[in-house]
């Protein structure tokens, strides 16, 4: 009998760090309106071990076929291959996003520069490991998250700016945002990989 083919370098090193990799735990980018800032964002998701990328995209500017999207040049480019080993599912409208993953139990939080919600916390201050099944929003460059997102939220994530500029780019916000999100998972799931301070089974 052939033993089997050797895993690849890049096969390897996905195995390794699977284990690492925060579960039940995905960005959502709102109506963005540059595909390179796409990329940058599936990169930062890739990188830190978010599960997943939806994409609200009402502009069809993206193929609906994850697979297509692997091909896709730009997004390739931008994000330095991860797309190709990032799962990513593209949404024509806030509402159909909200609905699937409402329907899946996800519980969705908001990123803004400003006060919007009706609970509103600086990064460094929420508790990202209440909830099961996470959702994070990330707005559009333009226009910022919508009121249908803050409204359908549980909270709104601020990043304390102390300088003059007040605002970040959306590849550099979903960078810090997700990396303290899934830092306390990531902790979270080690002390409780089995049941959580309720009882109740986490699934890790």
């Amino acid at each position: 009998m052939d033993e089997p083919a050797p895993k690849s370098k890049k096969r390897q090193r996905a195995d390794k760090i699977k284990p690492y990799r925060c579960k039940n735990l995905i960005a959502v980018i709102e109506d963005p309106h540059d595909i390179k800032n796409i990329g940058t964002v599936v990169r930062n998701v890739n990188a830190l071990g978010v599960e997943k990328t939806y994409i609200v995209d009402p502009r069809k500017a993206l193929p609906d076929d994850w697979q297509d999207m692997r091909e896709n040049k730009s997004l390739s480019s931008t994000s330095v291959s991860a797309i190709k080993w990032s799962f990513v599912k593209r949404f024509e409208s806030t509402e159909a996003c909200l609905q699937h993953l409402e329907k899946n139990r996800f519980v969705s939080i908001v990123t803004s520069p400003h006060v919007k919600g009706h609970n509103n916390f600086l990064l460094n201050e929420g508790d990202y490991t209440q909830y099961a099944k996470l959702a994070v929003w990330f707005g559009s460059e333009s226009r910022g998250i919508s009121d249908l997102a803050v409204k359908r939220s549980e909270m709104c994530v601020s990043i304390p700016m102390l300088g003059m500029i007040e605002s970040l780019n959306l590849g550099t916000t979903s960078g810090i945002v997700l990396y303290e999100i899934t830092k306390q998972r990531r902790e979270y799931m080690r002390k409780y990989k089995y049941k959580n301070r309720r009882g109740r089974k986490y699934i890790a």
